[in-house]
């Protein structure tokens, strides 16, 4: 379909003041902050972390760069190829970056680098050094450590490099010195501190949110049946950037018709059948800090009645499961919230005989809900975290968690197992919560959802 103007862009545009988008920001004085409490929880252990580098997309070109979650968490520094180096009570500092060096020649090719006078005095590193310098400094960072905080198995190289380095301080116990006795993933300590999310991380929650809702509004309004799935998700994706965000924080999903049955459906490459509903899962990255979100629609502007029994379906099953967001509720309740309420609407569908009990019970109703209603979200659309206690039991909620709910039913046009009117129907509706002191903050309720609030988007 041929369109001369997109309001929904000019819309995104203006909502996003080219200013407002630094007013919540990964800044070095908020890294500094994640730093202190990572330190502190360090004791005298020492970690390591790395970002990694840039990944070869073809021949010679290589996939934007993104830094690793952790490393970003702890250091706001962007670049590839570094290593940061948390050693509390050295004299010198607890903070040290190895750093590629600033380079005329390969910078005018590649891009600005902040070099080591950059690590120092704008990401606040207590030492810096050439990248190049780290083989033979580690052992010294190391040394009287009893425990290194390092996560292995991502980069042979890299481990053979710090094993290497713990190993020559340990072959001179004769002489006094020593190195490690233990090493322990890093996560242990810092997916924890990462599950908690401080004031100034909900704001760029909330600003990656804000984004988010201006290119599912977008999408809403420009879909048309017989438009390309790939139409939307250029709209949406560069919706994302013109307001300053990173991009979408996952591959941008619009599955239209039966392709919304395929749960991680990102070709996009078909044009969206007459009559159907396009679900649109997609978020923008902020900051390194994602929005995940899902809706579905109407192609016609207009829900047919069988799209809107099982659209109200799975809407009510969100909220029964938005219900039970607040301190102190298990994890686990919030999948079984959704469960029940999509078990209840399946029987009032007559998709199956029986009791919601017998169901949560039996899992016949797993074929058409598939995927449980929630996940921790904040660096990574699939936070890092634990689902459970020390024992075993599913871990209650508490403020600063942020986690999505995200109830669906999947009806397959091949189903012969499911009513005629119901085939090929997907549904998915997911919103960011983040837990507060006496209940929960929906982070992108404002996204139209409801059957007259959609049907006014489109």
């Amino acid at each position: 379909m041929t369109r001369t103007q997109n309001p929904s862009q000019d819309q995104a545009e203006s909502a996003t003041p080219r200013g407002a988008a630094r007013d919540a920001a990964m800044t070095p004085a908020l890294a500094a902050r994640h730093r202190a409490r990572y330190l502190d929880a360090l004791g005298d252990g020492v970690a390591i972390l790395r970002t990694g580098g840039e990944r070869n997309r073809s021949n010679d070109t290589s996939f934007k760069f993104r830094p690793h979650s952790d490393f970003w968490y702890l250091t706001g520094f962007a670049e590839p190829d570094a290593v940061a180096v948390f050693a509390p009570g050295r004299d010198e500092g607890p903070f040290v970056l190895f750093v590629n060096p600033r380079d005329p020649t390969k910078e005018t090719w590649m891009g600005r680098r902040a070099g080591i006078e950059g690590a120092l005095q704008r990401y606040g590193a207590d030492q810096a050094f050439d990248i190049a310098e780290l083989p033979e400094r580690l052992p010294a960072l190391l040394k009287g450590a009893p425990e290194l905080h390092y996560t292995t198995g991502f980069n042979r190289d890299d481990d053979h490099q710090v094993l290497k380095a713990v190993r020559r301080l340990n072959t001179k116990c004769r002489d006094g010195i020593m190195g490690p006795g233990a090493i322990r993933d890093t996560g242990r300590l810092l997916h924890e501190q990462r599950l908690i999310k401080s004031a100034d991380e909900l704001a760029i929650l909330r600003r990656a949110a804000a984004i988010t809702e201006q290119a599912h509004r977008g999408a809403m309004s420009a879909l048309a049946e017989g438009l390309g799935e790939w139409e939307i998700e250029s709209l949406v994706d560069g919706s994302f950037r013109r307001a300053g965000g990173w991009g979408p924080g996952y591959t941008t999903i619009c599955a239209g018709g039966d392709n919304a049955n395929i749960l991680h459906y990102t070709t996009n490459d078909m044009a969206v059948p007459e009559g159907a509903m396009m679900l649109l899962d997609a978020g923008c990255e902020f900051d390194g800090y994602t929005a995940d979100v899902t809706r579905t629609f109407p192609a016609s502007g207009r829900f047919t009645p069988a799209q809107r029994e099982l659209y109200e379906v799975v809407l009510a099953a969100q909220q029964a499961a938005l219900e039970v967001v607040r301190p102190g509720t298990p994890f686990k309740h919030v999948n079984l919230a959704s469960q029940r309420a999509l078990i209840t609407g399946l029987l009032q569908l007559e998709f199956l005989p029986g009791t919601v009990d017998e169901h949560l019970e039996g899992g016949a109703h797993t074929k058409w809900t598939i995927h449980s209603a929630s996940h921790w979200l904040g660096l990574d659309v699939h936070d890092v975290g634990s689902y459970f206690t020390p024992d075993g039991s599913s871990r209650p909620l508490q403020q600063g968690m942020v986690l999505t709910v995200e109830p669906g039913l999947y009806i397959a046009a091949d189903d012969e197992s499911a009513p005629e009117r119901f085939r090929g129907l997907g549904v998915r509706i997911e919103d960011d919560v983040a837990v507060t002191a006496d209940g929960h903050e929906n982070l992108t309720g404002s996204i139209p959802k409801t059957i007259d609030d959609v049907e006014a988007a489109c």
